[in-house]
């Protein structure tokens, strides 16, 4: 009897172990891999509802246009995969008193590596409109990050090559090495900070960087043209 029994558990373990072999893959293969774009993502989404004021931080002469304008970030609509942040600018020749053309729409996308594990890529367009809703000529351009690559804090977005069409197309080759940096806090931080910068990588000069206290929401701004 005790060898029928040792017999039957040596067959089980025997059928059981490819099984728990195949589970234990499974688990490897699907859970998650927390990486930087993981946790900017969780910065930048903490924001979601608010709004923050603040201004031009860089000099750059080309840019002279923009200084001493208030400015605000309004963290207008949030998803899984999918931040839109509306950029209101100050404006005193627009009925008004703002330029609310621009919107920073940031996505998420989770790509699948052929070490089976999962990681995390983002993009950043902008969405710029007319007071009419209409879309600009230059619009939906930007960059996405390289897989693994920045900070929780700071995400770089290389111009893509979508966005390079565009811009040739419209006489922009300036723009054609632009590189889309944004930089965030979570709300957890006292001391939160959320920051915009464009520069260019053949370019060392050139510097736009608009930094903005994420630490003390505003009143929600009207909402920006075409949305």
């Amino acid at each position: 009897m005790r060898t029928t029994r040792a017999l039957l558990a040596t067959c089980a373990m025997r059928h059981l172990a490819p099984l728990a072999a195949l589970l234990l893959a499974a688990c490897a293969t699907t859970a998650p891999r927390e990486t930087p774009q993981d946790r900017f993502w969780q910065a930048l989404s903490s924001h979601c509802g608010n709004a923050y004021e603040g201004g031009l931080a860089s000099e750059d002469a080309r840019d002279a246009d923009w200084a001493g304008k208030r400015m605000i970030a309004h963290w207008v609509e949030c998803s899984e995969d999918r931040v839109a942040i509306a950029f209101h600018v100050e404006d005193p020749e627009i009925e008004g008193g703002w330029n609310r053309s621009r919107t920073w729409i940031v996505t998420r996308e989770t790509i699948a590596n052929a070490a089976q594990t999962t990681t995390t890529r983002l993009t950043l367009k902008h969405d710029h409109r007319h007071e009419d809703g209409g879309p600009d000529a230059v619009t939906f351009y930007g960059g996405t990050t390289e897989l693994g690559s920045g900070t929780a804090r700071g995400q770089d977005f290389p111009v893509d090559a979508e966005s390079i069409a565009l811009f040739r197309r419209e006489g922009l080759d300036a723009s054609l090495t632009n590189v889309w940096r944004m930089e965030v806090d979570p709300t957890s931080n006292p001391d939160a900070r959320f920051a915009y910068q464009l520069t260019r990588a053949n370019d060392p000069t050139r510097l736009f960087r608009v930094e903005i206290d994420a630490n003390t929401p505003v009143t929600s701004p009207p909402p920006a043209w075409g949305w």
